[in-house]
C-alpha cells in the first residue's frame, strides 16, 4: 500500500531534479557572458596598472609592445580566471544541487508521507472489506485532512458487519430450522437441481447430502408417484397438496405431500419447494381404530346373539325339557363369562392407556414371577397334555411391578398353550445381561408369518382367529402386554417361524 507514496515521491524528485537541472544548465550557458563582461573589465584595469608602471619606470616602449605586451598578460588572466571560476563554479554548483536535492527530498518525503498515508490507510481498510474482514477499521485522526473520508470508510465497514452479522444469524436460524423440522424437505431449481434438502429427507431415503446435491431430482432414485407428484407441480406452477402412498426401503409409508414454486423478486420463478408430512402413523391409527370398531362389534353380538338366540328359545318352551335346559344355560353362562372377560380386558386396556398410568416399581426377583405365572396357568396346560421346560439358572433382580408382570407372564403363557398342539412344550427361560433381565417364553405352535410380527401387538388381532376364539380368547391380551412392558420402560421381541413356534422375549431394566 506504500506504493502509491513511494511512486508520488519519486515523480516529484524526478520533476524537481530535472528542474534543478535545466537552471543549472541555463546558468552554465549564461556564466561566458558575465565572464566576459568582467574580463573587459579586468583588462582596462589591467592596461591602466601597466601605463602607471611604465610610467612610474620612464619605460619608453613603441605603441605596437605596449599592445602586445597587455595581450600577453590579458590572455593569461583570462585563462587563469577561467579555469578557477569554472572550477570553483562547477563545485559550488554541485553542492548547491545536493544541498538542495536532499532539502528538499526530506521536506517532500515528509509531506507527502502525510498526504498519502490516510489513503493509504482507507486503501487497505476498503481492500480489507472488499475480501469480507468487514471488523476492518481506518484510523480517524482529528488532525488529518482526510478524517471525513476514513469516517465515511468506518461507518460503511460497521454497517456491513451488522448486515453481516444479522444475515448470518438468520442463516443459521433457517438452518437450524430446516433441519429439525419434523417434515421432509426438498428445494429444486428451476433446472429440475436440487439445492436444498434437509436430514429428515436424507433419513427417510437414506441418502447423503454428496448424493442428492445439485443432482435432478429424477436421477436420485426418488419414488416414481413423488416424481409424478414433483413434474405436476412443475407443469402447472401452482401450489399443490396429495396424499401419496409410497414404497421406501420394501416399506409402505403414507405421506402428504404440499408442493409450491419458489417467486423471486420481479415476480421471477426460481423452483419449486416441496415439504412431506410423514402420515403414516395417523394413517394406522385411523385404521386400527376402524378395525377396533368393527371387532368390537363383532365379539359383543357374538355371545350376546348366543344368548339372547338361547333365551328366546327357552322362553318359547324349551325350558320344560330339563336336559336342553340345563344345556343351554351352559352355553348362555359360558357365552356371559366371554363377554364379562372382554369387558374386563377392554377396561384393562383403557385403564393403561389412560395419560399418566403407572406402575408400582419396586426390587423385585424374576424367578418367583415366573413360577407362580406357571402354576396359574398349570391347569390350561394339563388340559392339553402339554408340559413346562423351565431353564432358571440363578434369580434375575429388576426393578418392576411383582402383580404385573405376573400378569405379563400369564397372558404370554397363555398365548404360548393356545396357539400350540397337544402334547408339546412351552419353554420358560430367565436370562441378563448388563442393563435387563430377560424372559423368554417359547411354544412349538403354528407360528406367526414375517408380516403379521409388527401387528400381533394391535387390539383384537389373532394370527388364527377361529382358534383363538373358540379358546375364549378376547384378542386383547398381547396389546396389554405391551403396554405393561413399556410401563415398565422395558421393550418386548417377537421371534417367529411358521410350523415351528413363537419365541417372546420380555426385558426389563434392572435400575
Amino acid at each position: 500500500m506504500k506504493s502509491m507514496s513511494n511512486r508520488l515521491f519519486l515523480t516529484f524528485m524526478l520533476l524537481l531534479g530535472t528542474i534543478l537541472a535545466v537552471l543549472m544548465i541555463v546558468i552554465g550557458q549564461l556564466f561566458p557572458v558575465y565572464i566576459k563582461q568582467y574580463n573587459e573589465q579586468a583588462t582596462t584595469q589591467l592596461q591602466a596598472s601597466m601605463d602607471q608602471v611604465i610610467d612610474e619606470r620612464k619605460m619608453e616602449l613603441s605603441k605596437e609592445d605596449q599592445e602586445a605586451l597587455y595581450a600577453v598578460q590579458s590572455m593569461k588572466q583570462e585563462e587563469s580566471l577561467l579555469s578557477y571560476v569554472h572550477a570553483r563554479l562547477y563545485l559550488v554548483l554541485a553542492v548547491l544541487f545536493t544541498i538542495t536535492l536532499i532539502l528538499i527530498a526530506i521536506v517532500s518525503r515528509y509531506m507527502i508521507r502525510n498526504f498519502t498515508a490516510p489513503i493509504d490507510n482507507v486503501t487497505e481498510t476498503a481492500l480489507e472489506l472488499a475480501k469480507g474482514n468487514y471488523r476492518a477499521r481506518a484510523h480517524e485522526n482529528e488532525h488529518e485532512r482526510m478524517i471525513p473520508l476514513s469516517h465515511s470508510i468506518n461507518i460503511l465497514a460497521r454497517n456491513l458487519q451488522d448486515i453481516t452479522t444479522i444475515r448470518e444469524v438468520e442463516e443459521e436460524r433457517l438452518k437450524t430450522l430446516i433441519e429439525n423440522m419434523g417434515s421432509s424437505l426438498m428445494m429444486i431449481g428451476r433446472e429440475g437441481n436440487i439445492s436444498i434438502v434437509n436430514r429428515v429427507f436424507l433419513e427417510r431415503f437414506d441418502m447423503q447430502l454428496d448424493d442428492v446435491q445439485g443432482k435432478v431430482f429424477r436421477t436420485i432414485g426418488l419414488p416414481k408417484s413423488l416424481e409424478q407428484f414433483i413434474d405436476h407441480v412443475f407443469l402447472t406452477e401452482m401450489p399443490y397438496r396429495q396424499q401419496i402412498k409410497m414404497e421406501i426401503q420394501q416399506e409402505l409409508y403414507n405421506k402428504e405431500v404440499y408442493g409450491a414454486p419458489v417467486i423471486g423478486d420481479h415476480g421471477r420463478w426460481l423452483g419449486v419447494v416441496i415439504v412431506m408430512h410423514d402420515i403414516t402413523e395417523l394413517v394406522r391409527l385411523e385404521q386400527i381404530r376402524k378395525d377396533f370398531v368393527a371387532n368390537v362389534s363383532h365379539e359383543l353380538r357374538t355371545p350376546i346373539t348366543s344368548i339372547k338366540g338361547f333365551s328366546e328359545t327357552l322362553l318359547d318352551g324349551a325350558y320344560k325339557d330339563e336336559k336342553m335346559l340345563i344345556s343351554f344355560l351352559e352355553i348362555i353362562y359360558k357365552e356371559s363369562n366371554r363377554l364379562q372377560m372382554l369387558i374386563q380386558d377392554l377396561l384393562e386396556l383403557s385403564k393403561i392407556e389412560q395419560h399418566g398410568f403407572t406402575v408400582n416399581i419396586m426390587p423385585m426377583g424374576l424367578q418367583d414371577v415366573l413360577i407362580r405365572g406357571a402354576e396359574l396357568t398349570a391347569p390350561r396346560l394339563d388340559e392339553k397334555n402339554m408340559s413346562f421346560q423351565v431353564d432358571f439358572e440363578r434369580d434375575v433382580q429388576v426393578m418392576g411391578d411383582a402383580n404385573r408382570i405376573i400378569q405379563i407372564v400369564t397372558n404370554l403363557i397363555t398365548n404360548a398353550i393356545t396357539y400350540s398342539p397337544e402334547n408339546t412344550t412351552v419353554s420358560i427361560r430367565l436370562k441378563e445381561n448388563e442393563t435387563h433381565g430377560i424372559i423368554e417364553i417359547e411354544d412349538q405352535g403354528i407360528g406367526i408369518e414375517k408380516h403379521e410380527i409388527a401387528r400381533v401387538f394391535e387390539r383384537f388381532y389373532r394370527v388364527d382367529r377361529a382358534r383363538s376364539r373358540n379358546s375364549g380368547g378376547t384378542g386383547l391380551g398381547l396389546a396389554i402386554v405391551k403396554h405393561l412392558v413399556e410401563a415398565h420402560h422395558g421393550r418386548i421381541q417377537v421371534e417367529s417361524e411358521v410350523g415351528m413356534g413363537t419365541k417372546m422375549i420380555v426385558m426389563i431394566p434392572k435400575d
